[in-house]
């Protein structure tokens, strides 16, 4: 049986985990990467991941160091503003929450999943100690004291000093560790799409709130000429599923209802992906020489840009620690000291993300008018609307 040596192994090729592969690969580690399914890296195949990733500052900052925001930098469009809608009430309330009042940067910029997925593995060619298996899963892991030795789908096998589990809310690699996780169900479901509009975005970014969840317009660049936005409409599951199935002209007629029509008609230029809403905390990191990172670890509703930014901070972690003691790569004493960094501050995003998720469903009058009330407060005051911001950047 073919067995080789890797200071990592990284299952799970989406976004988080390619970034892994090019940031630990980087910074010197041989990095073995795997996969069951191959990356889809054009936005019309099959398969084709439609979501957009919005990478806040400190994101940005860490996939520099990785050498892939060169590679992405020409495709990101700027999110200047973080714009609040609140349409439950008969008083609509717009707050604008403006990067210029923290900031000489944008808060951060936006690309389709299906581009960074690209861009990424590009990077991996360029790095000849990253090993990129696509193709290939994860079947089981023995854990040993200097080392982990997994059995591959292909029955190979991969001796790692340290396991990085980034293969998502299902992880292989959490539940062959044994570790459990607490799950919060909605009944809702995202939709995922691209539309043009006749207003420009101006490089913000609009969250409308009304009753079943969000509806979200997200800056991108400019589609045919006209301006372009990656929408997520968060919905209850039934409803969800009832717009996706729609002919184009309802879904667009239901869209700009949705809408209100803010940024003028919205015309459909992608397919539509559904997406299920639950928010997840793993009980634990951490196994012996194995480390959970991004939906392995934590899934929540999207809202604030905080999934894929949480799990970048994640890995920026776990790289610190590995970077400063290279010699103790998936021992107890570095294991320990990421769980201890990582979990308060999983614990708080994933509750307060939560929290908002349930006041953004409120359908009553009474909760809408609560709702509506606490965001009028919460901009009001100047330091606690710019605390705000520097702790969805992920100050704090």
């Amino acid at each position: 049986m073919e067995r080789i040596s890797t200071d990592i192994l990284i299952a799970g090729g989406g976004v988080a985990g390619l970034t892994a592969a090019a940031a630990f690969g980087t910074a010197g580690f041989r990095v073995t990467i795997i996969d069951p399914t191959p990356p889809v890296t054009t936005g019309d195949a099959e398969g084709s991941d439609l979501r957009t990733t919005a990478f806040l500052q400190p994101a940005q900052q860490f996939l520099e160091a990785a050498g892939l925001w060169t590679r992405l930098a020409p495709y990101a469009a700027p999110l200047q503003i973080m714009r609040i809608v609140d349409i439950g009430t008969d008083a609509h309330v717009t707050r604008d929450f403006n990067a210029a009042d923290i900031s000489e940067l944008p808060f951060g910029w936006n690309l389709p999943n299906w581009l960074l997925r690209r861009e990424m593995v590009a990077r991996l060619a360029e790095l000849p100690n990253v090993d990129f298996r696509p193709g290939i899963g994860f079947a089981r892991m023995l854990a040993r004291r200097d080392e982990a030795i997994v059995t591959l789908s292909d029955n190979s096998q991969v001796a790692a000093r340290l396991v990085i589990g980034a293969d998502g809310r299902d992880s292989a690699v959490r539940q062959t560790a044994g570790i459990g996780a607490r799950t919060m169900r909605y009944g809702q479901k995202a939709l995922t799409f691209a539309v043009t509009h006749d207003a420009p975005h101006d490089n913000i970014s609009t969250e409308i709130h009304r009753s079943g969840g969000p509806f979200t317009l997200v800056p991108l660049p400019d589609h045919d000429g006209k301006p372009c936005s990656a929408v997520v409409w968060m919905e209850h599951g039934a409803e969800a599923n009832r717009l996706a199935a729609l002919d184009a002209p309802a879904f667009e007629a239901a869209a700009n209802d949705r809408s209100a029509y803010l940024y003028g008609p919205l015309k459909l230029v992608s397919r539509r992906s559904v997406w299920p809403i639950i928010s997840q905390i793993a009980h634990d990191l951490t196994a012996p020489r194995t480390a959970l990172v991004a939906e392995a670890a934590h899934v929540m509703p999207p809202i604030g840009a905080q999934g894929l930014n949480m799990s970048l901070r994640d890995l920026s972690c776990l790289l610190d620690l590995a970077v400063a003691q290279p010699d103790q790569l998936g021992a107890p004493a570095m294991l320990d000291s990421y769980a201890r960094k990582r979990h308060p501050d999983i614990k708080l995003r994933v509750t307060g993300i939560d929290a908002l998720n349930r006041a953004s469903i409120a359908g009553s009058p009474t909760s809408q008018a609560l709702r509506t009330k606490g965001i009028t407060a919460l901009y009001g005051v100047a330091p606690v609307r710019r605390t705000l911001m520097q702790l969805g950047l992920g100050a704090g």
